[in-house]
């Protein structure tokens, strides 16, 4: 595979030197979103809307930079001949029309803001979902049609064109290292899954994008801004049903039941330090940190326990949680 990548990005590169130097009037970003791909996926939308029969499909920007203003924002369909505007509700979501000269035109979707300074995601929601949940079929559709739709992009233009040769709605959703980043409404402190009387907490390496991004590695994840509010969902695990409902606690809110006593040598970063050693750490732009302890789990085939922390502005912690692993889901037989 690696000589295969090499090969393409070695004959790219000749072919760029190789070619005639053209003259252009004018051209589009090559990050604006291409009209025909989220007709694309609104089409994925209805072909697999088994995962979510009764739900509805709209799409959704969201900031990328710090800097991004998503007050006042317009979009339009533009192609060579035509101009459509494109209604956009207070929540920064909208729909598309079909239009059959935009799409013969190869039109492009087009913000007033530089496509480059946000990110866009599908917005799958079915009716009845309490306030405050989510349900995996739906996410498991946003995927699908996020994908399929071109929504996904980062700054590395370099090596956007070799990740369509590899990248495919499939290939992303259904598989455990697909890695779709989904977004909460508010900075995430914990998630759990619910499916009748099966419960799980995410663990977290799925939340804020694996917790492995650094400051080197951030403005290439569309998660750049949204990186407390960003999760990955299990939607390639099939032993959770469609009907699997994610609750969200956020990092904002009181305690929990779930949540272990803070004893007051261990109430600052300085004194968990210093009792427990280094953890894993991710810093969040609102001062925030989570911190993760790793231990052996009570079985033997079980991955590690977790204990995790929230620490805020001041250092101080916030609320913790031990986390022990749940025990291996068995298939009902048929």
């Amino acid at each position: 595979m690696r000589t295969l990548i090499f090969s393409l990005m070695v004959a790219a590169s000749a072919a760029a030197q190789d070619a005639p130097s053209i003259t252009v009037a004018a051209t589009r970003d090559p990050v604006d979103k291409s009209y025909r791909k989220m007709l694309a996926g609104m089409d994925t939308f209805a072909r697999r809307q088994a995962l979510a029969p009764q739900a509805t499909l709209r799409f959704q920007l969201l900031p990328r930079l710090p800097t991004t203003q998503l007050a006042g924002l317009t979009l339009r369909v533009a192609g060579d001949t035509v101009s459509l505007p494109v209604t956009v509700a207070p929540d920064h979501s909208f729909t598309l029309e079909r239009n059959q000269q935009a799409a013969k035109e190869d039109a492009a979707l087009i913000a007033s803001s530089k496509t480059s300074t946000l990110t866009w995601r599908a917005q799958v929601r079915s009716p009845g979902v309490p306030e405050g949940m989510r349900r995996l079929g739906d996410l498991r559709l946003e995927c699908m049609v996020g994908v399929e739709a071109g929504l996904l992009s980062n700054n590395a233009q370099m090596f956007a064109w070799l990740g369509e040769l590899f990248t495919s709605p499939e290939r992303v959703c259904n598989h455990a290292d697909g890695n779709y980043l989904f977004f909460a409404e508010r900075p995430v402190y914990a998630i759990t899954l619910r499916d009748g009387a099966r419960q799980a907490t995410l663990p977290f390496k799925a939340l804020y994008a694996g917790g492995t991004q650094t400051p080197s590695t951030l403005p290439y994840c569309d998660c750049q801004v949204l990186l407390d509010r960003s999760y990955y969902a299990p939607i390639w695990d099939r032993s959770w049903s469609d009907d699997t409902l994610l609750s969200f606690e956020d990092m904002d809110s009181p305690p929990g039941a779930n949540d272990s006593p803070i004893a007051a040598g261990y109430a600052s970063t300085a004194h968990m330090q210093a009792r427990l050693g280094t953890a894993d750490e991710v810093k969040f732009d609102s001062g925030y940190q989570m911190w993760r302890y790793t231990y052996p789990a009570s079985r033997s085939d079980a991955p590690p326990a977790e204990f995790t922390i929230l620490f805020g502005p001041d250092g101080l912690a916030r609320k913790a949680r031990l986390r022990e692993p749940p025990p291996a889901h068995k298939k009902s037989q048929p």
